[in-house]
């Protein structure tokens, strides 16, 4: 089949790619920039800037399914994820009904639905309602989060020695690998009408997984709570700034104090294995 996947170079993008190739479809591989991934196969390079729907055209001629990632998931003055993950998306999205693409498959967030006050999130939300009512075949896929991301917060706090978590009340996780969900989004991508609250196999407190990622680093675990309404705080402080910054402070905020586990437990994997060998660098 011939697939387009938008966001192709991106941390899950680039599995994705590799997946779709492994599985012998063909594909175009559409992202701002073009890297070196080291891949082989049927595939062809095309630039891509959802904010320009003139820019689209043509993009999805032919192709059987469209793969978006696409999403804004940096601190950015210039653009909104209104604009990107919302607009950008609903552009890519026309120009494939347009093209007489027949399945859509996007990826969101686990709980968009539950947060219009997060930019992030509720961007997302907005664009999925634009897709169910497209009339095409779709499939969402709701992520709770990625193993690279939890390294990411966790790894400043870990080599000062201190962790502050939200709250005092236990949140749960069971993120997944980029790897395990880009096998999984291949294998679902031709699915009907479906949307998937989609973790990995092990579910940890962040707790429990700051406790790891101290055992992992060979030091004695600190860990402290701070009140969720900071982050309020200083979300209102940088929206006064402009800087882009409050959107990335509300969605933070949300996703360090909200279950965040998903129904379909999915991969090969072990998060926990992964914190293990990303810590003991340190």
């Amino acid at each position: 089949m011939k697939v387009v996947l938008a966001g192709a170079y991106g941390n899950l993008g680039s599995d994705i790619f590799r997946a779709l190739l492994a599985a012998g479809h063909e594909v175009v591989a559409a992202d701002m920039i073009e890297k070196d991934l080291g891949l082989s196969g049927n595939y062809t390079f095309k630039k891509l800037d959802v904010t320009k729907p003139e820019a689209l055209k043509g993009l999805c001629d032919g192709a059987d399914c469209v793969i978006t990632t696409v999403g804004l998931t940096k601190t950015s003055a210039e653009v909104t994820n209104y604009q990107i993950d919302y607009q950008g998306n609903l552009n890519l999205l026309n120009e494939a009904v347009a093209a007489g693409v027949q399945h859509f498959a996007y990826v969101s967030v686990i709980k968009a639905d539950q947060a219009p006050d997060v930019p992030m999130l509720h961007a997302k939300y907005l664009f999925e309602q634009e897709l169910k009512k497209s009339g095409l075949h779709y499939v969402i896929y709701r992520p709770t989060g990625y193993f690279y991301d939890i390294v990411k917060v966790f790894r400043p706090m870990i080599e000062k020695g201190e962790v502050t978590l939200l709250g005092k009340k236990p949140v749960h996780a069971n993120v997944i690998s980029t790897e395990d969900f880009a096998d999984y989004i291949v294998k679902h991508m031709m699915d009907e009408n479906a949307c998937y609250d989609i973790g990995g196999k092990e579910t940890y407190s962040y707790e429990e997984i700051a406790r790891m990622c101290f055992d992992a680093a060979g030091k004695e675990p600190v860990i402290k709570t701070a009140p969720a309404w900071l982050f309020d705080v200083l979300a209102w402080v940088n929206k006064l700034k402009k800087n882009g910054k409050d959107a990335i402070l509300k969605f933070s905020k949300w996703t360090l104090s909200e279950e965040m586990v998903g129904d379909v437990k999915y991969g090969d994997m072990s998060f926990k294995e992964y914190i293990y060998q990303n810590f003991t660098k340190l």
